[in-house]
């Protein structure tokens, strides 16, 4: 990780003002956590072949990016049943432009997508990564939140929201306290 992005990442826990560790806890709390209004969960993309995408790439040109492969594709649709076995069958989703993370939050089928730049991955550029990230504090504490709302974005943007690595397609429950404090409730692996 480059000294930049490091950086970046430690700004980000003051600046979200999210801790460094959680407590685990049982998968059936985060399902309940993530019904219940304050919550909302940050999803990686299902698996995509690859790292990075080419350079050239287009958001506008899905041909030009990292896809899903047909792996991550039937990983999509898994994630959405698993929603739905656990009480959730409509969400609010707001995904990044990226075709990876707009075809995974489709592919679950619960509900419109809205696009949010936002949510996008941000690169290694220090400087935008942090006013990217800020912005992004502010549209979260600006989200409502009474019912469930997903973000579906990038492992590089979890990792730094989250302060820990996601793997593809996993989902991390966040709470929003009355005042705004962010404080992750755990993980829930799809894989």
């Amino acid at each position: 990780m480059s000294k930049g992005i490091l950086l970046a990442r430690r700004s980000l826990g003051a600046l979200l003002g999210i801790p460094l560790a959680f407590t685990p806890v049982r998968s059936s709390d985060l399902w309940s956590a993530l019904r219940s209004p304050g919550h909302f969960a940050l999803i990686r993309h299902a698996a995509a072949p690859g790292t990075l995408d080419p350079s050239g790439f287009r958001l506008d040109d899905c041909s030009t990016q990292r896809n899903l492969s047909d792996g991550g594709r039937a990983q999509a649709i898994r994630m959405g049943d698993l929603f739905r076995a656990n009480g959730i069958t409509a969400a609010r989703i707001y995904s990044s432009e990226w075709c990876r993370c707009l075809d995974t939050a489709t592919l679950m089928k619960l509900g419109d997508v809205s696009q949010q730049p936002l949510l996008n991955y941000f690169g290694r550029d220090p400087d935008r990564t942090l006013r990217q990230l800020a912005d992004l504090r502010v549209w979260i504490t600006g989200l409502k939140l009474a019912q469930p709302t997903l973000l579906m974005t990038h492992q590089l943007v979890i990792a730094t929201v989250a302060q820990g690595p996601a793997d593809d397609g996993e989902i991390v429950v966040v709470r929003r306290d009355a005042g705004g404090k962010l404080t992750v409730q755990g993980c829930q692996p799809t894989a």
